[in-house]
C-alpha cells in the first residue's frame, strides 16, 4: 500500500480542527454563549450537544453564528508548526476537513496568517473522509475524531495518529497510534517511516 519515490516523499492526510488547531479552541465560545464554564477535560465525547446539554438544533444555530470567527480565530495545537514546517521538507501535507467548502478561502487565510504550510485542502463538509484519504492516496492520516481514526485505518489499511483528547478515549485498533503530542506524532513518523 505504501509507495516510496526516489525522494522518500509520503502524503500525509492530516484533520484540522483538533488536530491542526488546538483541541480547546471552541471552548471559549462556547462558554460565553450557553454560561458553561468547561475545560476540555469536560469534553468527554466529541458531540458537543450532548457535552452542553442541548439540542443538536440549538448547537447548530450557534455554529452557524460563530464557525467562520472560530475557524479564523482558531489557536495552534502546540508543536504543530514546528511538525507541519519539519514534515513540508520531506512529504506532501494533504489536509482533509470535515469543515464546509464555503469556508475554503477563509481556512487558506488562516493557513497562510499562520504560515502553515501545505500542499493540498480540501474541505470536504462530512466527517466521512475515506473516500478523500482514497483519492488523494495517503500513506498516513492523523485525527482526533476517534471513529474517524478507526474507520480510516481500517477502511484504507494506513497508520493513523490520534491525537489524545478527553473526547476520544475509547479502544483503538493496531494501525491507530494514539498519540499525546505533535511531539510524539514526530517521533511515531520517525518510527513509522524512518
Amino acid at each position: 500500500m505504501f509507495w516510496l519515490n526516489m525522494k522518500n516523499i509520503y502524503r500525509f492526510g492530516i484533520d484540522i480542527d483538533g488536530t491542526v488547531t488546538d483541541p480547546a479552541t471552541f471552548i471559549p465560545a462556547l462558554n460565553e454563549h450557553f454560561k458553561r464554564e468547561l475545560t476540555l477535560d469536560d469534553i468527554t465525547e466529541y458531540d458537543l450537544s450532548r457535552v452542553l446539554g442541548i439540542t443538536k438544533e440549538d448547537f447548530w444555530t450557534f455554529m452557524k453564528q460563530h464557525e467562520g470567527s472560530l475557524y479564523s480565530q482558531a489557536k495552534l495545537a502546540s508543536e504543530a508548526k514546528k511538525t507541519l514546517l519539519e514534515w513540508e521538507r520531506k512529504h506532501e501535507l494533504f489536509y482533509i476537513s470535515a469543515r464546509n467548502s464555503r469556508f475554503a478561502d477563509l481556512t487558506k487565510d488562516w493557513f497562510d496568517t499562520n504560515q502553515l504550510p501545505y500542499h493540498h485542502i480540501e474541505l470536504i463538509g462530512k466527517h466521512d473522509k475515506i473516500g478523500a484519504v482514497k483519492k488523494h492516496d495517503v500513506h498516513a492520516f492523523f485525527e482526533d475524531k476517534h471513529d474517524n481514526a478507526v474507520n480510516i485505518a481500517e477502511e484504507c489499511d494506513i497508520p493513523v495518529v490520534l491525537m489524545n483528547t478527553p473526547y476520544n478515549q475509547e479502544p483503538v485498533p493496531k494501525l491507530v497510534h494514539r498519540v499525546n503530542s505533535w511531539q510524539e506524532a514526530r517521533e511515531t513518523v520517525r518510527k513509522l517511516f524512518g
